[in-house]
């Protein structure tokens, strides 16, 4: 899914990131060209001294332009995009966003305070249920297809890998009609199933 332009860019991520994950969506829809440079989370590879160097924070994602300036949180690197390549629009004037509080940072952060994995999946599924009942009130008036009308936006870009993330921590969805016919629309869409955590090539 090349541009005409020729740029290429280079994506830091790990198959199952949520924020990977969404920055992938982006980058497909605008066609641009990728390297995908996997780090393994589990493993701890995001925090080697070559990608550290990259970028002090040690997070994924990170995405280095063919300018050579990184860039690093999924959100703030799909409005550069959005800035530096504006077809398709992906910002509506008015977008929805769930982030992804479930990561495997916060994760492991509620194990080391003592909590039982038991205790740490339950908070994950109760804190991604209360997020999409609220998308699902918010868009159950919107017209669809997608989550703002006839084409997506950054809001499916985030929704898709949310609902994803649903399934992974055994969310019932099927009370989100609302957001399950926007991630049809979505899914319908090569830049969304070529972006699915399971088609990369460090998928485990």
């Amino acid at each position: 899914m090349a541009r005409d332009s020729g740029d290429i860019v280079r994506l830091h991520g790990y198959y199952r990131s949520s924020a990977a994950y969404r920055v992938r969506i982006a980058l497909n829809l605008k066609r641009l060209t990728v390297e995908h440079v996997p780090h393994h989370l589990r493993k701890g590879e995001q925090r080697a001294a070559d990608y550290l160097a990259l970028n002090p924070q040690g997070l994924l994602p990170a995405l280095e332009t063919g300018d050579g300036h990184v860039l690093t949180q999924s959100l703030a690197i799909i409005e550069w995009l959005d800035e530096t390549y504006p077809e398709p629009r992906l910002l509506p004037a008015d977008a929805a966003e769930i982030h992804a509080v479930q990561n495997l940072r916060v994760l492991s952060h509620l194990r080391q305070l003592g909590l039982g994995e038991d205790a740490v999946e339950a908070w994950a599924h109760d804190v991604i249920a209360e997020g999409l009942d609220a998308c699902e009130q918010l868009l159950a008036a919107r017209p669809g297809p997608f989550c703002f009308g006839d084409s997506p936006t950054v809001a499916d870009i985030c929704l898709v890998p949310q609902l994803y993330n649903a399934r992974r921590f055994k969310v019932d969805v099927t009370g989100f009609p609302r957001l399950i016919a926007a991630e049809a629309a979505a899914q319908a869409l090569a830049a969304f199933t070529d972006a699915l955590p399971e088609h990369q090539p460090d998928a485990e």
